[in-house]
Formats: structure tokens, sequence, C-alpha cells
């Protein structure tokens, strides 16, 4: 008796190997099949297509890709490979009229005013999506929300032709894109006769199921990007081609991190009592909920504007310090990211990295306390506490591996002398030595196209190389309400940090993307969903070559009493490419290369003297192969105005003889000839 019910126990623990094995095997067959079906989209124009009217009077005919290790199946997946980005329902955005105008909100003409690059319909994009914009589905439900390539696809004309750049940096106007939203939204809400049409449009696409459905999601769309909106706020304007990310990723964080009993007490110090005691009649529903999640959302739904600005000011950071969206070519390759080189490249730093601008970019964020302990929230730092909080959310970690991994084949593009006048081969020679006194000590020299190239962050301190030092600032010192991650511990170069009450938010905001990457994906079923997030980690650290390692450069070295010091500093990176990335510094308030070669005019500078563009306007494609850098004069765009605080032009004159070396020597100022030389040379790295 005994030795049958071993054997058959025996064989039910076989069964269910073998069960367990086909089981993995087939989802390796699945994902594999699943990797081919989506390079299948081999449109040889890669969607492209070309706008009739333009803004600001760009011309092109026809769109060249230039060669940068990507086959045009390769460029269409990154277009349109889903990263977890929410912005609204996708039905919404496909029948969505523009405010005042009953033509499409995403009409090549409106989409094209904003910057982003229309798209013609293809296998991968059937509803002809702009660059950048993709369906997501998340628990069932259907959103359009945005890629990467949305910020870091570029585009310049020059005499008809349109130059595409993958992994070069957007001319978007994601704020203006926002605003413009925002209030077709809001038109579609109150005007009757445009709310008919939305809702029959909606109803058609057979996504929804009666008119109250359609009716209380535009209501919460149409506040959460209102919300999002205010929030974000900025007293700097942005223009075109620049963004404050990190700005509102911090603020998506905080928001979503908000605990009920913290913002219970924000509310009690910013309004009065007769205003709180109207508040609260309200607002105590929401903050004794069980449903935490978008609890920021909900109590600014209570509030007249008046009274969501305070609360905002209490909350939240303004995101005034706007960058120039990053080129993307040898990103993988670098020991450090960022402007300020915040984030670390090494081991499971990309996924990190990606998972905080997916949470920027309207991840959904479902983050809510439970009871008990979970694998994921030890895996998270939790440890075995009674409650914990689960952090799920739409982010697809899977994909944001395999995206990064596509990067690592991406190289800058050459200067295309079919397209543009050819590279002046004497001047070129002579920018090869100035370029070694004047640039070499910080900007390394690659092999574009080296499969085993390697960039070191070379550092500059922001009171050593002058220049605008905004964003710096802000990523260094910026703190907010801890919310849901107090008492958690982060770790930092220098040591282990206890999160308070208010905390940096480089912290809150480390804690949370650690405990998004720990949480898997929730629309899985169970032993897909843990297979899949175990197999994307491993093989994410395990394939990624760089490794933790020191910063390069002059820079402040962290430390237990300030241990974000090293990010107040800038990074040089190699300059291959860039003449395909203006304007120039890290804020964009230089338009050309020749400019940035130029001195900044101060006080008692010569009136006659040749200097940077104090004011200069943003927004044309069209590109000036002479000063290198899209055209900055002649039309009616974004007018930036290096007066406006975190817009300064100053600092980085190296070749105006006013910035030292790092070895402390300043080289003479250029001349005017020398600095077309050195403009040369640049062009052909």
């Amino acid at each position: 008796m005994m030795k049958s019910l071993c054997s058959c126990l025996h064989v039910r623990r076989k069964t269910l190997f073998l069960w367990f094995l086909g089981l993995i095997v087939l989802m390796v067959i699945v994902g594999a099949i699943s990797r081919i079906y989506q390079f299948w989209d081999k449109d040889p124009d890669r969607g492209a297509t070309v706008v009739k009217q333009d803004i600001f009077g760009d011309s092109f005919t026809k769109v060249k890709y230039l060669e940068q290790g990507w086959q045009p199946s390769e460029s269409l997946w990154f277009y349109t490979t889903t990263q977890g980005s929410d912005l609204l329902p996708y039905d919404f955005f496909l029948v969505l009229e523009q405010a005042g105008k009953r033509e499409p909100f995403r009409s090549d003409d409106n989409i094209n005013a904003y910057r982003y690059l229309p798209q013609k319909a293809t296998f991968s994009n059937p509803d002809a999506l702009p660059v950048g914009f993709v369906k997501d589905t998340y628990k069932g439900k259907q959103y359009v929300g945005l890629t990467c390539a949305a910020c870091h696809t570029g585009q310049l004309n020059y005499k008809g032709t349109g130059m595409r750049i993958d992994g070069g940096p957007a001319g978007a106007d994601m704020t203006g894109f926002i605003t413009g939203l925002s209030k077709a939204l809001y038109t579609a809400q109150e005007d009757p006769e445009v709310r008919k049409r939305f809702v029959q449009n909606v109803l058609a696409l057979g996504n929804f199921k009666d008119e109250k459905a359609v009716l209380d999601d535009l209501k919460k769309y149409s506040q959460r990007i209102n919300t999002y909106s205010v929030i974000n706020r900025s007293p700097t304007e942005y223009g075109y081609a620049r963004l404050d990310a990190f700005g509102r990723i911090y603020n998506r964080v905080l928001e979503h991190a908000m605990s009920a009993r913290q913002l219970r007490t924000i509310l009690q110090d910013t309004f009065t009592p007769e205003e709180l005691e109207s508040v609260m009649k309200d607002a105590e529903n929401v903050l004794s909920s069980n449903q935490r999640d978008h609890i920021v959302d909900r109590i600014s739904e209570l509030l007249t504007v008046k009274q969501q600005l305070r609360l905002r000011n209490q909350i939240f950071n303004p995101p005034d310090a706007p960058v120039s969206y990053p080129f993307l070519w040898d990103i993988p390759q670098h020991d450090y990211v960022q402007w300020n080189g915040l984030a670390s490249n090494g081991g499971l730093g990309p996924v990190g990295r990606n998972t905080g601008e997916v949470i920027g970019v309207f991840g959904t964020l479902d983050w809510r306390e439970e009871p008990g302990f979970s694998l994921s929230s030890l895996i998270g730092g939790w440890g075995l506490s009674k409650t914990h909080i689960n952090f799920e959310s739409s982010v697809n970690v899977r994909n944001l591996r395999r995206i990064e991994q596509q990067l690592s084949s991406l190289h800058s593009p050459d200067w295309p002398e079919d397209v543009l006048p050819p590279i002046d081969k004497e001047r070129r020679l002579r920018g090869r030595h100035l370029f070694t006194t004047y640039c070499a000590s910080c900007h390394s020299e690659i092999q574009r196209d080296d499969p085993d190239r390697r960039i070191v962050a070379s550092m500059s301190r922001v009171s050593s190389v002058g220049t605008d030092p905004k964003m710096a600032s802000n990523g260094a010192k910026y703190v907010g309400w801890s919310g849901i991650t107090r008492n958690q511990y982060v770790s930092t170069d220098v040591g282990n940090v206890l999160i308070d009450q208010r905390a940096p938010a480089a912290v809150i905001l480390t804690k949370a993307t650690l405990n998004v990457v720990a949480t898997p994906d929730p629309d899985k079923f169970f032993l897909q969903r843990w297979y899949e997030w175990a197999y994307d980690l491993v093989f994410a650290f395990f394939n990624n070559e760089i490794q933790p390692s020191m910063k390069g450069g002059g820079y402040d070295p962290d430390t237990t009493a300030s241990p974000f010091a090293s990010i107040m500093a800038y990074k040089a990176r190699s300059l291959n490419g860039i003449w395909a990335t203006g304007p120039y510094l890290h804020n964009g308030s230089v338009p050309t290369l020749y400019d940035l070669l130029l001195p900044k005019r101060r006080p008692g500078d010569p009136a006659n003297g040749e200097y940077r563009p104090d004011k200069f306007q943003v927004g044309a494609r069209e590109f000036d192969p002479v000063k290198v850098g899209p055209v900055s004069t002649g039309y009616k765009g974004f007018t930036y105005d290096t007066a406006v605080k975190g817009n300064s032009n100053a600092g980085h004159e190296y070749a105006a003889g006013r910035t030292p070396q790092p070895n402390g020597e300043t080289p003479p100022p250029m001349t005017k000839e020398q600095r077309l030389d050195l403009v040369e040379y640049l062009k052909s790295l």
C-alpha cells in the first residue's frame, strides 16, 4: 500500500514537473514568435509622410533616413513598442476634435504644429499614429501613450529633404500639446454639439458599452490631465525642443506616493478653518477610503482653481528647469547618463532609469496599501511588516529592457553630403588641431559604430563650467512629502538614507522605481507574470556589460552630509553626431555650434563684438549648414529669451577664452576663421 502511494506521488510530481517545463518552453516559444512578429513591419519609408502646410514655413517633399545601424523594421519597432504609458483612452484620441475646430485633434497639421512627427498607416501602426504614440493595453482597457521615440526622434529639413534622425532630440512642444489636449477634452465635455459627436464616434468603435461610460471617462481624464497641467505649471516657458522631464517625474512620484495621513496634515496647514470645514465635508470620504490611488487627483476635484494652486505649492516643486531632449545614440554604452550624470548605467540601472521615465509620461500607477507582505515588497525593502505597498502599475519592464537592448545597435548619423554641402577638408584638418586644444580634454572621441565602444562621463562642476545651474540645483535640492515611502531605507553611494516625513525627491523616486521594477506585470497570468519578471531582470543585469564605476572629470564628491553633491555638475559626452542635435548647451540656450564658440555679451563688452544671441526663435526644422543648427531667425516661432531664469546662455566659453580648461590654462580666444574651422571639424564627428 505504501509503495503504491509513493509511486502515485512520484508520478504526480513527474507530471507536474513536465507540465511546468512544458509551460516554460511554450512561453519561450511564444516570446520568440512575438519578437519575430513585431519586426514584420518593413515599410521602406518607415512610415514617414510629408505635411502640406507648416506653421513656420518649413517645406520638404521627401524624407530621407540617415544610416544609423537600424533597418526600417527596427525603426518602426522602436516607434510602436509600448512602455506602459497611458495618456487617455485610445478611442478618445482617435475621435477627439480640436477646441473650436471641427477637425481631429490628431490631424497631421495639428500634430506637426506641436512638432511631433506625423506617420502614414503601416502594419505595426494601422491607425497612423505620430512617431512615438502607441496603443497600450492595461487591465483590459486600451490607451494611447508615448514611447521613447516621441521625445527622441528628430528631423531636420534642407532644401526640400527631411532628414529623419533616430534617437535624435525631438522638436516637440509637450506642454503646448498637453494644454491643447486639455482644452479639447474640456470642449468635448461642455459643448453639447461637440459632446454629442464625441460620444457617437466613441461608441461607434465598439469599446465602450454606453454613453454614461464614455462621459464618466471623459470627466475622469479631463480632470486628470487638468490636474497634471496645474501641478506642472512652470514660470519658465519651455517652447519647442525642451522639457523639464525630471521635475515632472519628481512631481508624478510625489503625487502618487502621497498618503492620506500626510494629505490631511497638508490640507489643515493650507486652508483657513472656514475653507477646511467646507473642503473636508467631501474630502473625508476620499481620505478615509481604502482606495488610496490617485488621492491627490480626487481631492483636486473638490477644490477651486485657486485652492488647487495653493495645494500644489504645498506638495510639489516647480518644474522650471527645461533642458533639451538628450540624443540616444551611445546611451547604453555610457557609464552615467542624464545631463547631470544622475543615473548610473551599471547593473539594473537602465531598467530603473527607464521606469522613472514611464512614470513621467503617464504610466498608470495603482499604488495601494495591502495587508501582510509579498515577495515584491520583500525585494523592494519593506521586510516582513504587517502591511506593505503594492506598487502595481502599467510600466512594461519587459519592453523597457528590450528597448534598451535595441538602442545598443543605434549609432550617430554621419554628415550626409548627398543632402548637405560637402565638408571642407582643409578647414576640417585645421579644425582638428583646434579641437585637441579647446575640446578634447572633456569630449573624448569614439568610433561611432564600434560595438565595443564605452563612454566615460566627464563631469564638470557647475561653478567651473559656468552654465545655467537650475537643472542641476533642482535635481540635487528638491524635496517632497514622502507619503507611503516614509521610514523606508534607500541606498546611496555614501550609505543608506532613512526616508523622513519630507525627503529629497531623488530618494523618493529611487525607492518608488525600485518597487515598481520589483512588482510583476498584473496583466499576465501567475506563472507567466513571475517567469517573465525573473527572466527580464536576470537578463537585464547579466547582459549589461556596464558595471558600476567612478565618474570622471572634476566634480564635488558625495558625502554623508551632502549625498547628492556630485550631481551639481554637467556631463560632457562624446560629440559624434553633434551636428544633428541643436540647439546647444543642456538647456538649449545657444542655437548653433558656431554661436556656441562665441562669448556671451556682458556689461562693458564692446558693442561691435560678435556674441551669442540673447534672443532667438525656436521651432523651425530648416537647417543652417554653415553655423550648424536649426535656423533661428526669419520666422515667428517660440522666442527663447536667455534673460529668463533657467535660460542663461553663459558658460562653456572655452573657445572665447573665458572658461579655463580643466588643467587651469585658458587658451586665447578664437578668431572667426578658427571658429569656422572648428565647426567644420565638428560636422565630421
